[in-house]
């Protein structure tokens, strides 16, 4: 190999590199905003369940028709 073609890989490799650093960082933010849902999920349960709990809001079984019915 002549010194050009060698510039020529290591420039190649450099650049799936930088683009292989884009895509970790993509997902990196992608799963950070993954985590930021499933935590805000975790927390409406958590507070479905007390209401559950508390007897505020009952399954559909349970709950009794409108007056007009």
């Amino acid at each position: 190999m002549n010194e050009a073609e060698i510039r020529s890989r290591l420039i190649d490799i450099e650049m799936a590199l930088d683009h292989q650093a884009k895509q970790i960082e993509d997902l990196s933010d992608v799963v950070i905003k993954q985590g930021k849902i499933i935590d805000r999920l975790i927390r409406q349960t958590e507070a479905f369940k007390d209401m559950l709990q508390q007897d505020i809001v009952k399954p559909l079984s349970e709950e009794t028709p409108p007056p007009h019915y």
